[in-house]
C-alpha cells in the first residue's frame, strides 16, 4: 500500500471508498434456500441448490471463446446458459432477431463468439455449441455457495436497430440489470416474493421477457417456468402445471387470443403485459378473466422497464423510483415538440426516447405514440397508434395493422409528388370489405382511409407480437404486387358474396391417424386441407378437381373427434379464402382458386396437390 491510501489519509480514503464501489458485487441468485424452487422444468421443480450445480457443469463445457449467442428456446436452459457464461467471464449477446444478416453482424461484432443452442437443426452460421443436458441429479451434500457477481461486469450485450438497420449494441452490466429489476420488481409487489412462478409468453432473448422472465426470478428471489407457451391451450395448461401464486408475462397479441376463447382460465396473482400498448377494454376484459391486476410495462432496449400503469384504471404512467424525465428540444427543428430524455436510478446515461410524451407531473405521463408513427395526411395529424387501435377495436378483426410507405408517390403526368396514402393489413376471415370500410368510415377521417385495405391471412409478428418496420414494410411490397384494382377497392365490391361456413369433425379411427401421434394424436394437415376443399366443392356443387390450392398455413394442431368450423368467402376473382377453426383457434387457413382461370400452366387440384399446395 503506497503513502497516498494509509489509513488517515483523506485523499486515500477517498480512493478506497471509489475502490469499494467499483468492487460492489451482487450475488447470482437472491434465493435465500438452497432448498428453494427456482424453475419448473416441464412441471418438475428445480432447486436453487441444482440450479447452480447445472450453471457450474455448463460453464465448464462450454468452448472457448467470449461472447455466447444464446439461442435456447426452453427458458431454464437459456437461464442456466447466460449464468455459466456469466460466472465463467463470457458476455452473452441478445439481438432482437436471429436472421442471416444480423448473425453476420454479430460475428463482426465479436469474432470469438459461438452459438448456445437447443435444437438438433440449429443452422445459425457460427460455431455452435450444443446444450449439454445431464442425466443425474445434483448432489444434496455438495458444498452449496451462491456466486458473487462485480456489478460492473457486463452481463450481455442488448441490440437496437439503429439508422442504417445494424445493431446497436447496448452493455448491461450486473450491477444496472439489479438495479432495475429491483426497482420494477417492488412496483410490481414481486420483490423477495418466494413462492411466486412466473410464465412466460415472450421469448427470453427479448429484453423485456429477459428482464421479466429471467432476471426478476434471479433477483427478485421467485421461481420461472421453463416452458414458452403460445397457442392459448397452451398458455391454460402452462399457467395450470405451476402452483400459485403465479404471474403471466405477455404481450397483447397473446393475450389477446386467450381471452378469444370460452374456455375458463386459471387465475394469476398478477399479470405483466409489453411490447405493444394494450386497450383499456382488453385490460379490463383480462383482469376480469383471470381475477388478477393487469400492469402493462412501458420501457426500451436501452433503458430496460422505466414506468408502469394499471392500464385498466385508466390512461396514465407513473414512472419507477429515481427516474426523471427531461425535455429537450429537437435538434432537427421540426414541429413535434421536444424530446423527452430519462435519466437517473438504474439509468446511467440520459437516453432520448422515441414516444410523444406528455408530462402531467414529475412522475406521471401520458404516451401518444412513436414520434415517427406521427403522420400528416392534407393538413390533418394522426398517429400509426391511434389508427391501429381504431382498426382492431372494429369486431370480427382479428388483427390489422396501418402502414405509411416510406416513398413519395410521383404523378408523371403534373410532375408533382402526390399525397401519400396509407395502407392497411388486416386479418378478418368473416368481415366482408365492405362491412370492414364502413366501420372504419366511422371510426377515423376519410384522410386517414387506407388506400389500399388488403385482407392477410396472418401479419409477420415475430415471438413477442410485434412487426418490426423492415419486415413489414417487405410483406407489404409483397401484398400490394397482388392487390386489387383500387376502383373496386373503392366501390367495396371486392367481395362477391358473404362468407360461408359449416362444420364437421375426424373421426379417431381415420386410417390417416395411426402413427400421428402416439400417445398425442392429431389430424395430419393433409386431411384437414382434403375434407375443407371437399366441404367448399359440395357446398358450391363444383368437383374437388376443379380448384387449385394457392397457398395454406397451419396455425394450430386439430385433435380426432374435435369439432372443426369451416368459413369461406369468394371474390370476384373466383379465388375462395378459408378459415378452419377449432372453437376460438384457428387450425388451418388458406386460398383456393379456380384452376380453368388460372395463370398459363395450372391445372387442377388433385389428392397430391392438396398435400403440398403444389400443382399437379
Amino acid at each position: 500500500m503506497d503513502a497516498a491510501s494509509q489509513p488517515g489519509d483523506r485523499q486515500g480514503t477517498t480512493q478506497e471508498s471509489v475502490l469499494t464501489e467499483v468492487m460492489q458485487t451482487h450475488p447470482l441468485v437472491f434465493h435465500p434456500s438452497p432448498d428453494q424452487v427456482i424453475a419448473w422444468r416441464d412441471g418438475a421443480p428445480v432447486t436453487v441448490r441444482a440450479f447452480l450445480a447445472d450453471v457450474t457443469r455448463v460453464a465448464a463445457a462450454l468452448p472457448a471463446g467470449g461472447h455466447v449467442f444464446n439461442v435456447c428456446r426452453d427458458r431454464y436452459r437459456f437461464t442456466v446458459g447466460l449464468c455459466a457464461a456469466l460466472v465463467s467471464g463470457r458476455i452473452s449477446l441478445l439481438p432482437s432477431t436471429q436472421t442471416p444478416e444480423t448473425v453476420r453482424q454479430l460475428a463482426s461484432f465479436a469474432p470469438d463468439a459461438f452459438c448456445l443452442h437447443d435444437a438438433p437443426d440449429c443452422a445459425i452460421d457460427l460455431p455452435r455449441f450444443a446444450w449439454p443436458e445431464a442425466p443425474q441429479q445434483a448432489d444434496a451434500n455438495a458444498p452449496f455457495a451462491v456466486p458473487q457477481i462485480d456489478a460492473s461486469r457486463v452481463v450481455a450485450y442488448v441490440f437496437t436497430s439503429g439508422s442504417t438497420g445494424a445493431p446497436v449494441p447496448h452493455g448491461k452490466t450486473w450491477g444496472v440489470l439489479v438495479a432495475g429489476v429491483r426497482a420494477s420488481a417492488e412496483r410490481h409487489g414481486l420483490l423477495a416474493a418466494h413462492d411466486c412462478t412466473i410464465v412466460g409468453t415472450v421469448p427470453p432473448q427479448h429484453m423485456y421477457g429477459f428482464e421479466v422472465t429471467v432476471l426478476l426470478p434471479l433477483i427478485g428471489g421467485c421461481a420461472f417456468s421453463n416452458r414458452l407457451p403460445f397457442y392459448p391451450v397452451d398458455i391454460r395448461d402452462e399457467l395450470e402445471a405451476v402452483p400459485q401464486p403465479r404471474v403471466l408475462v405477455t404481450s397483447p397479441i397473446h393475450l389477446r387470443a386467450l381471452l378469444a376463447t370460452d374456455h375458463a382460465l386459471p387465475p394469476a396473482e398478477r399479470v405483466l403485459s409489453a411490447t405493444a400498448p394494450l386497450s383499456e377494454k382488453l385490460a379490463i376484459e383480462a383482469e376480469t378473466r383471470l381475477k388478477a391486476p393487469l400492469v402493462e410495462i412501458y420501457g426500451s432496449t436501452e433503458t430496460g422497464q422505466i414506468a408502469t400503469r394499471r392500464t385498466a384504471k385508466g390512461a396514465t404512467w407513473q414512472l419507477l423510483p429515481k427516474l426523471r424525465f427531461e425535455a429537450r428540444e429537437s435538434a432537427a427543428q421540426d414541429d413535434e415538440g421536444p424530446t423527452m430524455w430519462v435519466s437517473g436510478g438504474h439509468v446511467e446515461e440520459p437516453v432520448p426516447m422515441g414516444d410523444a410524451i406528455e408530462l402531467l407531473d414529475a412522475e406521471r405521463f401520458l404516451l401518444h405514440g412513436r414520434k415517427t408513427d406521427l403522420i400528416n395526411i392534407a393538413g390533418k395529424r394522426t398517429s400509426l397508434a391511434y389508427l391501429n387501435h381504431q382498426l382492431n377495436a372494429i369486431p370480427g378483426v382479428v388483427d390489422g395493422v396501418f402502414f405509411m410507405p416510406d416513398h413519395l408517390e410521383h404523378d408523371a403526368r403534373t410532375g408533382h409528388d402526390v399525397v401519400q396514402r396509407l395502407v392497411a393489413l388486416v386479418v378478418a376471415p368473416t368481415l366482408a370489405l365492405a362491412d370492414l370500410q364502413r366501420a372504419l368510415r366511422e371510426r377515423i377521417d376519410r384522410a386517414f382511409l387506407p388506400r389500399p385495405l388488403l385482407f392477410v391471412d396472418a401479419l409477420p409478428r415475430n415471438d413477442t407480437g410485434k412487426l418490426p418496420h423492415d419486415v413489414l414494410a417487405a410483406f407489404v411490397a409483397r401484398q400490394m404486387r397482388g392487390a386489387p384494382a383500387q376502383d373496386a377497392q373503392d366501390a367495396g365490391d371486392a367481395l362477391a358474396k358473404p362468407a360461408s361456413a359449416l362444420s364437421f369433425t375426424i373421426p379417431a379411427d381415420h386410417p390417416a391417424l395411426p402413427g400421428h401421434f402416439p400417445g398425442h394424436p392429431i389430424v395430419p394437415g393433409v386431411v384437414l386441407l382434403d375434407h375443407a376443399i371437399d366441404a367448399i366443392g359440395a357446398a358450391l356443387n363444383r368437383p374437388f378437381d376443379t380448384f387449385r390450392l394457392s397457398n395454406a398455413k397451419f396455425l394450430s394442431p386439430a385433435a380426432p373427434g374435435e369439432a372443426l368450423d369451416l368459413a369461406w368467402d369468394a371474390a370476384v376473382s373466383g379465388a375462395i379464402r378459408f378459415t378452419l377453426r377449432a372453437g376460438a383457434r384457428d387450425v388451418v387457413s388458406g386460398v383456393i382458386s379456380d384452376a380453368a382461370a388460372d395463370a398459363p400452366g395450372a391445372g387442377p387440384l388433385t389428392r397430391a396437390s392438396a398435400q403440398t399446395g403444389a400443382q399437379p
